[in-house]
């Protein structure tokens, strides 16, 4: 194989993905790499670009690539496998853990995303620096009802021992997905629950009798946190963090933190996976015009996505973290970049992912060695709340 950054991209994989076979991890790195390069996770496209740096013909390129996904039984030849998608699920977070530089503390949100008709994916990912990084997930048919606390179960389990004890973890998720048991869950990894409750609930302070839950939320401008008793029903013991900041809706925080060890500014973060799933559809890899038609299949495809997400999100990462940020001092002092500037210690002009994109490609484009990047700690947002207590 002659293309330089391409084996250092395939070595690279193999590294954090050691438990994976020499043509697993290949396939997985031509994969990504050619998605970072098209900007595409199109079958065709990716196999067209790669044919000529692999000195192949481009059919024999696309089988080699949808072999990644299929079954052993669809493979041709002897002492085929099946790529066993969730045994990746833990080495892909310790490789974010291997490349972390700073404070011990991590983000981690819970989210559901549609794919027109056909499908519902549920995933954990790690919410960094505006983007996310699917690090487990799971695909279902989106007609085929059923409960999804198993596999939110087994997703949590699977990647809960890539994380050391001594990691500060917190797990947001929006108020669709709340549920005791998934509260339950995330403690007994050792983790921090950090999940929006809708407001039509009751709760009470430990010494007192239940009220509505819309009487902590009754204009905007409030801000509170405290110790209190949710829902009647099924009781929780937990802080509530409450804010409701003019023009959006309120947000009830239920977590385990104490009140002053808690920031209600953090469920910010929960609104990276969104990007997230942007970027892995039309913002970025194009995962909505994929033919695959089977579940399984598309389950294991993903693996190509996470790869390539991760990459070029520590590359963008570590430049915004890294690198000055010129032109700034050339804008209108009214500009919206000069007032984020006065909010953030560097201001970001482009997200971590396409600038990633654009430096992975300007490498290859001149020759030198493949950008790999590194995960650098960020400051949470804060903002200053009301003293706890009703």
């Amino acid at each position: 194989m002659a293309h330089p950054q391409l084996q250092e991209w395939i070595a690279t994989v193999s590294h954090h993905l050691p438990h994976l076979t020499k043509p697993q991890a290949t396939t997985l790195a031509l994969w990504s790499f050619g998605i970072v390069m098209t900007r595409s996770c199109g079958l065709t496209t990716v196999a067209d670009f790669l044919a000529p740096l692999l000195q192949r013909k481009p059919a024999t390129v696309r089988e080699r690539l949808r072999d990644e996904y299929r079954e052993a039984t669809a493979k041709k030849g002897h002492q085929r496998t099946t790529l066993a998608c969730s045994e990746c699920f833990a080495p892909l977070l310790r490789w974010i853990l291997a490349w972390w530089q700073g404070e011990h503390r991590l983000a981690l949100a819970l989210d559901a995303t549609t794919l027109g008709d056909r499908w519902v994916v549920l995933a954990i990912s790690v919410v960094y620096r505006g983007c996310a990084i699917p690090v487990a997930w799971c695909v279902l048919p989106a007609q085929h009802r059923e409960a999804w606390q198993p596999h939110w179960r087994r997703l949590l389990q699977q990647v809960a021992a890539a994380i050391p004890a001594d990691w500060f973890v917190l797990v947001l998720a929006d108020r669709g997905l709340y549920a005791r048991w998934l509260y339950r869950a995330i403690q007994q990894v050792g983790w921090h629950p950090f999940l929006r409750i809708n407001a039509q609930g009751c709760f009470r302070f430990p010494n007192g009798s239940y009220q509505p839950l819309r009487n902590l939320v009754p204009q905007p401008g409030v801000f509170w946190k405290g110790h209190v008793i949710c829902f009647k029903d099924r009781p929780l013991d937990c802080t509530l963090l409450v804010a409701w900041k003019e023009g959006y809706e309120p947000w009830l925080i239920v977590t385990d933190l104490a009140p002053v060890v808690a920031e209600t500014a953090w469920y910010g973060l929960r609104v990276w996976i969104e990007g997230g799933f942007k970027d892995l559809k039309r913002g970025g890899w194009q995962w909505q015009q994929t033919r695959i038609t089977d579940p399984e299949r598309a389950e294991r495809f993903w693996l190509t996505l996470a790869l390539a997400t991760l990459w070029v999100v520590s590359v963008g990462g570590e430049a915004e973290m890294t690198q000055a940020v010129s032109g700034l001092e050339h804008l209108p002092e009214t500009h919206i970049a000069r007032r984020r500037a006065s909010r953030r210690s560097r201001p970001r002009l482009l997200s971590c992912f396409r600038r990633g994109i654009q430096m992975i490609l300007v490498a290859v484009l001149i020759g030198r060695p493949l950008p790999l990047g590194r995960f650098y700690a960020d400051p949470w947002p804060t903002f200053a709340l009301s003293p706890c207590g009703p």
